[in-house]
């Protein structure tokens, strides 16, 4: 984060915090499901933490799981100790936990960040209409494939639980959306089928790369990363395929996930990314605690509250700073960076850029509505309603 944005984003949390509420100990821990290094969720969890802290001067410690048998015993520690004014984790894999946790020390005040703990009022669980940011991702690979007469795109993600088929969800809507979209602009049928694949992990960066490269061999125009870390793998595969071909900007591309991963492989392949303000929503809550406002229960964030979004400009440069602190990226990439991102974009033209937009506004107003399944059986009517085969 560059010295201004540290110091405005310092600002904003302090204006949302005002008097500090009495029986603090300034205390705050972190649980992590997997680790950091993901460059997206878990990444931008510890980001929003780290940075409430130290706009509010707190103490943070944040503790790493070696496996999901670690979820439990660790959140017990933590609480045991009455030590931590909050303690938070990130990701959906740590929801059971973090309801027992809470049941068993009812004092102790929880943030679950993608948990669905409903009925706990210790626990704020803040959860993300990923299928919005999806709708917007799918209607952009779907109408790039059709103008590029590619046969697919490609989805790969993690493991298949509910939180994931809110991205295939919205992604099959917006897509079939921008496929009509483009029938109804260039006045002929756009035959581009879908390709995804759950890999059943979020780590393993070797199998997101083959589950990419295969997707590509098929004719893939596109691989929209739905699986944290896992999607460095995919983002490599796409990389290669450049090499290949000889070219440095255009299909095939990367999608990006959760944060702005536009800025991956020096700018030239991510052309836009389903971002979760997963950093500013944790930041929020923490200051919910100091300012004594905390309430237990379920918090929704989408395209209306700013939750999420599809990457742009406005974005790009806070994310580059993230990327630098983070290690990816060299400080003196920055311009490269924002340079091959504009031809990289360029190589879609405007009426396509313009159409997501359209999709986007049609969200905000209400006049679409975007499908989600949190079921199997639920996505598997989804799948039924929007098959994209391609045929």
């Amino acid at each position: 984060m560059t010295r201004v944005r540290c110091i405005l984003l310092s600002v904003a949390i302090l204006l949302m915090v005002g008097t500090a509420a009495v029986g603090l100990t300034g205390k705050i821990a972190v649980v992590l499901d997997s680790g950091r290094g993901d460059l997206s969720f878990n990444d931008m969890g510890y980001k929003g933490a780290d940075d409430a802290a130290q706009a509010l001067g707190l103490e943070l410690t944040v503790v790493q799981s070696a496996s999901a048998t670690d979820f439990l015993p660790n959140l017990r520690n933590l609480a045991r100790t009455a030590e931590y004014d909050v303690i938070l984790s990130f990701g959906s894999l740590l929801g059971d936990a973090i309801a027992t946790a809470a049941g068993e020390f009812p004092e102790q005040r929880f943030v679950t960040v993608g948990g669905f703990v409903p009925d706990k009022a210790n626990v704020m669980a803040i959860l993300f209409r990923e299928n919005e940011m999806s709708a917007l991702i799918g209607a952009l690979a779907g109408l790039a494939a059709a103008h590029h007469a590619y046969a697919y795109t490609g989805v790969v993600l993690g493991i298949e639980i509910p939180v994931l088929y809110h991205f295939e969800a919205g992604y099959r809507f917006g897509m079939d959306w921008g496929l009509e979209r483009y029938e109804a602009v260039m006045g002929q049928e756009a035959a581009v089928g879908m390709l995804y694949t759950y890999t059943g992990t979020f780590r393993d960066i070797a199998v997101g790369k083959a589950a990419s490269e295969a997707m590509l061999a098929q004719g893939a125009i596109s691989i929209y990363n739905v699986a944290g870390a896992l999607g460095l793998g995919d983002l490599e595969a796409v990389t290669e395929a450049h090499v290949v071909a000889g070219t440095i900007t255009g299909p095939p591309y990367y999608f990006g996930v959760d944060a702005n991963q536009d800025y991956l492989g020096h700018g030239r392949h991510g052309l836009a990314s389903g971002m979760k303000r997963i950093d500013v929503a944790t930041a929020s809550a923490v200051a919910s605690v100091v300012n004594g406002t905390f309430e237990g229960g379920i918090v929704s964030l989408g395209l209306a509250e700013g939750g999420v979004g599809i990457s742009g400009l406005s974005d790009l440069d806070e994310f580059i700073d993230f990327g630098i602190a983070a290690g990816a990226i060299s400080a003196d990439a920055y311009y490269e960076i924002l340079s091959n991102w504009a031809r990289n974009r360029a190589t879609v033209p405007s009426w396509i850029w313009d159409a997501v937009t359209e999709l986007e506004a049609g969200i905000l107003d209400g006049t679409i509505l975007v499908p989600t399944a949190n079921t199997s059986d639920e996505m598997h009517a989804i799948r039924e309603r929007y098959p994209l085969t391609g045929e």
